[in-house]
This record gives structure tokens, C-alpha cells and sequence, in this order.
């Protein structure tokens, strides 16, 4: 089984990769750069030069491949919109692998999509899933709700370095799941003819909110952190703003998806019936304290360890001014 992922070298795409791999599947990635790849190339993943945004460059990457594994998304720092890559990349993939014959296609959206018209990424995700499901190809759609890697840059690392934690209005809690479980549903879904064809939403094994993230950062940090509120309407103004200047258009749109966040509504999505179709066990999915705790444990270890050379050195450096 010729498996093609494109979208490998960002948060989920790299974890798909590595459990295709683990599997002993024949793994190829698509990429615009090979140097940013290079890990990938060190897994044992074929590296294949293509661009969502050069449709002409897809149809030879997808010669011979049987899955499509589609994870590409834009991110907040490219310089892309979110149209480019979202949509208009997005049907030219869908078009070439449907001209090449491809067997499965697996496609990652976002949850709620189809409750959020206003809302530019969640619209487009939203589109793609029609436009697949009606190509013909043998599709199945995944939406996640949020990514616990996620989470480090948000709350992790500001409290770690004393820095402000930003909390949105009624922020809403959210069923975050650990990328390697959702990778775990994206390829056992090749060998369970029931998730053909379907949709599923998947959930964490609980919603967290916001201040409920907090406490745990606090407690397996042993640090407090500083806690900046930012009211909804100053958001909404500021993506109002965004959208009057055309660079910044990337910015208003990511702005409206950060909306739907402050809304208070909970995002997660009963989950018994998905585990039973994908035959996995929910037991052996990642929570967010054992994320956190094995996050935290690792870093205050690391912390502890450069304390401990940096106290050496000063300590070297001392004798070294008294037997002068």
C-alpha cells in the first residue's frame, strides 16, 4: 500500500507519518521543501516534491498511490491565505487524485465546521468535505477539535517563563486530543472497511477549560501563572480592522476562528460508538494529565539539570579567583 501524505511536516502530518511507518506502510510525503523534510527522509519517509498551490506538480506525486492521507492546513505564520491552501489546493489535490485513480482518501477537518459559515477556515473545511464526498473518491473525514501539543505554546511555556496566559471571554472547553491518538484513527481507518465513506468527530476523553488548563500548568509546574483576559468585542474589533488591509487578511480570518473559541459553547463529541467502529480501545488514549505531567517532568528535569552545571561553573570560577 502506497500511502501519500501531504501536510507531513506540520504538528499532525509528522505523527501520521510515523504511525504509517510503525505499521510498515510504503510511506511518500509531499513537500514544497526538502530541507525542512529532512526528518522525515530520516524515518524512512520518500520524500516528493509538489506544491497544493501548482496543480501541475500533483499528478506526478500521486503516480501509483493507493491512500491519500490530506493534513495540510495553513498556519498562522504563513505568508499563504488560507484560500490558497484550504480550498483552491485542496480540489486541484482532490481533482489529481481522482484522475490517478487513488483508492482512499483521508481527509482531517475541524469540528463544528458546518455550524460556522462566518468563519473563513472552519467554511472552507466545511466545502472540501462536500467537494470530496461528491468526487467519488472513497473517502473518510476526521474532525479533530484541538491538539494538546497545542496547548505548551499557550499555557505551558508562559507560565513557565513568567509570561501572561491570554484568556478569551467565555472561553469554551474543548475535548483536546494528543496527535498521536488522532494519527492512530487516521490509519487504522485504511483496514476498517465501516469508516468508509463517513464522518467522524473525534473527541479527547474530557473537555478542559481554559482556567482548568491553568491549574493543572500551575500545580505540575509548581509556578503561578499571570492570567490576561481579553474581552471578545476588543477581539471582534480587531479582526474588523485586519480586514481592511489585504496583508493582514490571514490574520482576520485565524481572528474569526479564535472567535468561535470565545463563545463559551463546549467543543467535544460523544465518542463510544467511533472507538467501537475503529475497534480501538479508548483506555489506551493519551489524557491531558499524563500529557502534562510527562511534558513538565521533562522540562523541570532539564531546568534542574542546567541549574545544576550553571552552580558548577560559578563554583570552578570562584576557586579559581581565590587560588589567584
Amino acid at each position: 500500500m502506497k500511502v501519500l501524505i501531504v501536510g507531513a511536516t506540520g504538528t499532525l502530518g509528522r505523527q501520521v507519518a510515523r504511525r504509517a511507518l510503525d505499521e510498515g506502510l510504503e510511506v511518500y510525503c509531499l513537500v514544497r521543501s526538502p530541507k525542512k523534510a529532512a526528518f522525515l527522509k530520516e524515518w524512512g519517509v520518500r520524500l516528493v516534491i509538489g506544491d497544493l498551490r501548482q496543480p501541475e506538480t500533483l499528478s506526478p506525486a500521486l503516480e501509483g498511490v493507493t491512500v491519500v492521507i490530506d493534513a495540510a492546513t495553513t498556519r498562522p505564520t504563513d505568508s499563504l491565505s488560507i484560500r490558497q491552501v484550504d480550498w483552491d489546493g485542496k480540489v486541484a489535490l482532490i481533482q489529481a487524485a481522482v484522475a490517478a485513480g487513488v483508492e482512499r482518501y483521508i481527509f482531517f477537518s475541524i469540528m463544528d465546521a458546518q455550524k460556522h459559515h462566518d468563519v473563513p477556515l472552519m467554511e472552507l473545511k466545511r466545502c472540501t468535505e462536500l467537494f470530496l464526498a461528491e468526487s467519488g473518491l472513497n473517502y473518510t473525514i476526521l474532525r479533530p477539535c484541538g491538539f494538546f501539543q497545542g496547548l505548551i505554546g499557550q499555557y505551558a511555556i508562559p507560565i513557565l517563563e513568567k509570561q501572561s496566559v491570554w484568556v478569551m471571554g467565555e472561553a469554551s472547553p474543548i475535548a483536546y486530543m494528543d496527535t498521536q491518538d488522532i494519527a492512530k484513527f487516521a490509519i487504522t481507518a485504511l483496514s476498517r472497511p465501516h469508516t468508509e465513506r463517513q464522518t467522524f468527530d473525534l473527541a479527547g476523553p474530557r473537555a478542559w477549560g481554559p482556567y482548568e488548563i491553568i491549574r493543572l500548568c500551575e500545580r505540575l509546574s509548581d509556578r503561578d501563572a499571570k492570567i490576561a483576559r481579553m474581552p471578545v468585542g476588543l477581539l471582534r474589533t480587531v479582526r474588523r480592522i485586519a480586514r481592511f488591509f489585504e496583508w493582514s487578511w490571514n490574520l482576520a480570518d485565524r481572528l474569526a476562528f479564535a472567535e468561535v473559541l470565545g463563545t463559551g459553547e463546549p467543543l467535544t463529541a460523544p465518542m463510544a460508538e467511533v472507538y467501537t467502529t475503529f475497534g480501538l480501545d479508548p483506555s489506551q488514549t493519551m489524557t491531558l494529565e499524563s500529557y502534562m505531567q510527562d511534558y513538565f517532568g521533562r522540562i523541570l528535569k532539564k531546568l534542574k539539570e542546567l541549574d545544576y552545571e550553571k552552580s558548577k561553573k560559578q563554583s570552578k570560577s570562584k576557586k579559581k579567583v581565590t587560588s589567584s
